[in-house]
């Protein structure tokens, strides 16, 4: 079976599964502390970073928008980009607000200040979270939940009447977020209304049984009526 090399907390990593998932496409998880630098890792992706997917043949694909736009060539049945050119360049342009601007103001920050510092050495930056990050990652976050507020006045879906591999990035960012709680859904009902309707979907069952060692998510994030 192909495997997927992936952090639990990453936002790249839960937009590969979900669109595995979607995709109806069987695979195996394989946990990768990327910041150890594995050999036998860094020999798949010397890069050294998650997600990799590796093919039952051996190949390697490795990014999470690489691995989904391969996903999208070769498993056809549920296209995640579907639409006329505009419409796929209005889902690719969502994607890349969340994988770089969402990341870069919120997402980013947060996962390693409240996640990831609690696994690294002292030598290695861990710690206590930088409190400064955090509260300006989330004020920005109260941006981005007004600006999905607003995408839903007008759609159905992120971007246009089908759901897309937009959803599942923006999805697969703020999960990571709700996971810890930082997440001020009722605030937002339009944001809110949405996160249901995906959090909802069988793809998302996975997602929703994540538990890190150590560090158990918050009452709410598996429940679908929060």
């Amino acid at each position: 079976m192909r495997q997927l090399y992936h952090l639990l907390i990453s936002p790249a990593c839960r937009k590969v599964r979900l669109a595995l998932a979607e995709k109806n496409i069987g695979f195996e998880l394989v946990e990768e502390r990327d910041w150890e630098r594995r050999h036998e890792f860094l020999a798949l992706n010397p890069a050294g970073e998650v997600p990799v997917l590796v093919e039952e043949d051996g190949s390697v694909i490795s990014g999470g928008m690489p691995i989904c736009e391969y996903l999208e060539e070769t498993a056809t049945e549920m296209p995640l980009i579907p639409g006329t050119a505009m419409d796929r360049a209005e889902t690719r342009r969502l994607v890349d607000w969340f994988d770089r601007k969402f990341a870069a103001e919120v997402s980013d920050g947060l996962i390693f200040e409240k996640v990831t510092r609690r696994f690294l050495g002292a030598s290695e930056g861990g710690g206590a979270p930088d409190m400064g990050v955090v509260r300006a990652a989330l004020h920005n976050l109260r941006y981005h939940l007004d600006y999905i507020s607003y995408l839903m006045e007008e759609r159905r879906w992120l971007s246009g009447e089908e759901m897309t591999l937009a959803d599942l990035t923006a999805a697969a960012h703020l999960s990571c977020l709700d996971y810890v709680g930082d997440v001020p859904w009722t605030q937002f009902p339009g944001a809110k209304d949405w996160y249901v309707r995906i959090k909802s979907r069988p793809a998302f069952r996975q997602i929703l049984a994540d538990h890190v060692p150590g560090m158990p998510p918050t009452k709410l994030y598996a429940n679908l009526d929060f």
